[in-house]
């Protein structure tokens, strides 16, 4: 007991003279009166107080380091208009030498101004990128500013595929001081902001509710809020209470709204469940968890009625802040016991430095806080769950990359973990929905006048007093709209006689006036409407074709036997009849005796034998199994070269063809539809204005070109395929449709305002459409069947059609003849191996190759033997070296030369069996 009572003493004693030393070194530091104002009564305001005084004390309790220097704070409340008063006290009572705060942007744009008169440093956290920051050597913003978080916020954005977006904000410095940043880096994601919602700072509840309705009817679904934390927290209560944080819904906030999330109640939590947002990243370090710690017991000691606080990046800012300033004072160095104020090299300092706090590297270049990464995460539950990063290098990422990593940009949504959207649903929202309730889509439809309604029909029902529309484009479209859940109202498009739509630009430029939301009809996809719209994908091809009367032009050609093979073609069969000619004489003239006799005759016998193969008129019989081979395998490339060639000249004299470019060279005059896509070409190199002539309907067509030129018509009509379609389906036994795509175009699309939502649906839809087949059966059923038309005529066939089958054939008889040479030369082996010269080797093969081949009934009649016919009495032949000679004296001597010929003549009922007799 006794020693417990000496160390407490001895405690008490340390103590003493701890607080002893402690206050010999303030009395022997200079003083630096440093103003500090701040909103006291908001939980961020009382967190920036305990962490200014807390470095504060820190740094005065810092034996470690001597310090010349002691700050000491004044803190002022800056209730509402007090703070122009606040700052005038501390500036011309107090002389402070700088100040810490406001907080609020609003606030700081006052304090900054009196403080750059007064040539003092303001050093506030307040983020909007409107404060003067480049005006005004005094000003140093302590936080990011929040322009940092546009890129990301953009990213976050196309990751999603969103396309529009709707950004609510408060109507002040803060709110709008975003907006132009958040803008541009969206643009550059092609996203659009199609409506802007601001709330007033001291907006009342039905103000706040009048707006949230307003944003309800909207197709957007995508809402950026970025507000202070006050109003942001009622909004969200409403906004809850209104249907809008359910499923289909996408709500992204902005820092410091996300830092502050900590400090919210339970139920600003509990209704902005599923909000994703984006706040600064700082590192968790030991040091940061130290101090959170001994933070959060001072913060609850001083502020016991707060149950819900915590700390987060910005008193990490106002801890470091207040450290800079004072290690900026020491830099400067001030000699006296009380710091000067008015001097701006502190100011200088402040500008340009870089200091290691809490917050990591706390690096303050030209006045601004620099920005590194940011943190993106997901309201569950009671707080909210860290979803990904995104840094200025590396975009999106689920990990925190370093500068090590490969620098690769992302914008994917798998860069990111999980998230749980509003409505407690993973699905990701579409970004977009129809309004079921309040407005109609205005669909904006082109008057057709008497012609072309095929396409679109527009009529007035008298009993509804409402526009209906029909035809081939209108009923795509029900077929789009039908799956989704919208109503739509059909406005036609005004034009000076009221009769009929001439010219599509203006009735597209309608929805750049906000006239429409979409135009219906056959519209063509150009590039110059584009810049003012955004088309879905074409529901039809399209392409400016020609049509013209059917005419027999090509049967008048003498020569159109001629075409439907090339040049080249023709020569190569020609010079392919005459080799296989050759290889089948090669291969038979030694054995056949059709193929012997007379030069002239062998000739002549190589060219009727190849070519009388293309009408299969060959009598000659071949004997040697490689020429049957030979012949067989040119048989059939005959026969298909003959199919090919009759097949293509049947359609080159069905077709006929008549180019409109051969009718312009002769000054013809060419039609066209009046408004149309062709009439924006009516003065281009392809047409002039002394040929051409526009009409209105199909039955101004068939009369001009009944007409014909000289009668006051035209040659040929020039006009998209889908109109020419038509066309066709009622005149197809007197007209014919040629130069397809003549002039190359997208098709008939749908066109929308420029980013808007839809453009994706309806594309997908159409899509959708084209594979069921459900567009051709419209098609069909209102312009016709395709196949009245022919193309631009056949091409004539070339060698690359049949280079297959010349190929077949020279491997075929390249064969024959290396197999027949090699047997010849193997026969005549004892003339290779003669002791003659080569010209005499040369002179010997020749003669053996010209030579005719004995069969084998001659060479057995050479052995000497009697040959006895079975069953031919009358006839006995006996066969000696110098011939053959018959006992009967009806036959006469035959010489050896022509016993092929005797045997062949012989009558096909004498048996085949031949005895052979021994002489003795």
């Amino acid at each position: 007991m006794e020693n417990s009572r000496l160390c407490c003493f001895a405690i008490l004693v340390l103590m003493s003279f701890c607080v002893h030393q402690l206050n010999c070194g303030d009395a022997t530091a200079a003083k630096a009166d440093v103003g500090v104002i701040l909103d006291l009564d908001t939980t961020l305001g009382k967190m920036y107080r305990t962490c200014i005084s807390m470095a504060i004390e820190d740094r005065n309790a810092n034996h470690n380091h001597n310090h010349t220097t002691m700050i000491v704070p004044h803190f002022r409340d800056s209730r509402g208009d007090v703070v122009a008063a606040a700052s005038a006290d501390l500036l011309h009572n107090t002389r402070v030498m700088a100040i810490l705060g406001p907080q609020k942007s609003i606030q700081a744009d006052f304090v900054i101004d009196i403080g750059d008169r007064e040539r003092v440093p303001v050093i506030s956290p307040a983020t909007s990128p409107a404060l003067p920051l480049k005006e005004t050597p005094y000003f140093i913003r302590s936080a990011w500013c929040s322009s940092s978080q546009a890129k990301a916020i953009a990213a976050i954005v196309k990751a999603f595929g969103w396309k529009e977006v709707v950004l609510v904000y408060e109507n002040s410095i803060y709110g709008s001081g975003l907006l132009p940043y958040l803008t541009v880096n969206l643009l550059q994601s092609n996203v659009v902001i199609s409506n802007l919602s601001f709330i007033p700072p001291y907006a009342k509840d039905d103000q706040v509710l009048q707006e949230l309705f307003n944003l309800k009817e909207m197709q957007t679904k995508v809402l950026i809020v970025h507000m202070p934390l006050d109003i942001a927290s009622r909004f969200f209560q409403m906004a809850k209470e209104v249907g809008m944080m359910t499923e289909g819904y996408a709500w992204l906030i902005s820092d410091p709204l996300t830092s502050l999330l900590s400090s919210v109640d339970s139920v600003t939590t509990e209704a902005m469940q599923g909000v994703l947002g984006v706040k600064a990243l700082v590192p968790r370090s030991e040091e940061v968890r130290r101090f959170t710690k001994r933070w959060s017991k001072r913060f609850h000691e001083e502020n016991p009625n707060i149950d819900r606080a915590e700390l987060n990046v910005f008193g990490l800012w106002a801890y470091d802040s207040t450290s800079a300033l004072a290690e900026a004072i020491e830099r400067v160095g001030f000699p006296s016991q009380r710091v000067n104020r008015g001097n701006s090299a502190l100011a200088s300092v402040l500008r340009n430095f870089t200091y290691k706090g809490l917050s990591c590297d706390f690096n303050i270049t030209n006045g601004q806080l620099q920005s590194s990464a940011f943190e993106i995460v997901n309201v569950i539950g009671k707080g909210d769950n860290t979803v990904g990063f995104w840094t200025e290098k590396y975009g999106i990422s689920k990990e925190l990359k370093f500068n090590g990593d490969k620098p690769i940009y992302s914008t994917e949504k798998e860069s990111l973990r999980g998230i749980l959207w509003p409505g407690q649903t993973s699905n990701v929202p579409k970004g977009w929905e129809i309004p079921t309730s309040g407005k109609k889509l205005r669909v904006g439809v082109p008057i057709k006048g008497l012609g072309f309604n095929e396409f679109v029909n527009v009529t007035w029902n008298q009993e509804t007093n409402a526009v209906e529309a029909s035809g081939f484009c209108i009923d795509v479209f029900k077929e789009v709209i039908g799956t989704m859940p919208c109503d739509v109202e059909y406005i036609p498009f005004p034009t000076t006689d009221g009769q009929s739509t001439e010219y599509y630009d203006d009735l597209v430029y309608q929805i750049y006036l906000d006239k429409y939301d979409i135009v219906v009809g056959d519209v063509t996809i150009l590039a110059n409407r584009s810049k003012y719209v955004d088309f879905a994908s074409p529901y039809i091809e399209s392409g400016v074709a020609t049509v013209v009367p059917i005419k027999d032009v090509e049967r008048k050609n003498a020569w159109i036997f001629m075409e439907p093979l090339t040049r080249g073609l023709w020569l190569t069969i020609g010079a392919f009849f005459i080799f296989i000619g050759c290889v089948v004489w090669v291969l038979e003239h030694r054995v056949n005796k059709h193929f012997q006799g007379p030069p002239r005759k062998q000739i002549g016998m190589i060219f009727w034998f190849s070519f009388s193969t293309l009408v299969y008129a060959h009598m000659e019989k071949v004997k040697s199994n490689l020429s049957r081979f030979v012949v067989f395998v040119w048989v059939f490339v005959v026969l298909v070269m003959t199919m090919s060639y009759t097949a293509n000249l049947a359609s080159m004299l069905t077709i006929q063809q008549l180019k409109s470019t051969y009718m312009i060279k002769k000054g013809e005059y060419v039609g066209f539809q009046t408004g149309s896509l062709v009439a924006i070409f009516s003065n281009s190199i392809i047409f002039g204005d002394y040929n051409i002539r526009s009409y209105s309907s199909f039955e101004e067509y068939d009369e001009a070109l009944s007409k014909g030129t000289r009668n006051g018509g035209v040659a040929a009509i020039v006009d998209e395929i889908p109109y020419l379609r038509l066309f066709l389906s009622k005149y197809h036994h007197k007209y014919t449709m040629i130069d397809q795509k003549y002039i190359r175009t997208s098709g008939f699309g749908f066109a929308f305002r420029k980013g808007s939502p839809l453009v994706s649906d309806f594309s997908t839809a159409i899509l959708k459409l084209k594979e069921d087949g459900k567009i051709d059966m419209i098609a069909r059923r209102w312009l016709g069947p395709e196949g009245h038309h022919y193309g631009d005529g056949l091409e004539s066939l070339d060698l690359d059609h049949f280079r297959g089958l010349f190929l077949i054939v020279g491997v075929s008889t390249s064969t024959a003849l290396a197999i027949f040479f090699s047997t010849f030369l193997y026969q005549n082996q004892q003339i290779l191996a003669s002791s003659g010269s080569i010209k005499e080797k040369l002179h010997d093969l020749g003669r053996a190759f010209f030579a005719m081949e004995k069969d084998d009934a001659s060479k057995h009649s050479e052995t000497g033997g009697e040959i006895v016919l079975a069953q031919s009495p009358s006839i006995k032949t006996s066969c000696d070296e110098k011939g053959m000679h018959s006992q009967d004296e009806r036959l006469s001597t035959i010489q050896t030369e022509t016993h092929e010929e005797e045997f062949n003549t012989i009558d096909a009922d004498v048996e085949a069996p031949i005895h052979y007799a021994e002489r003795v």
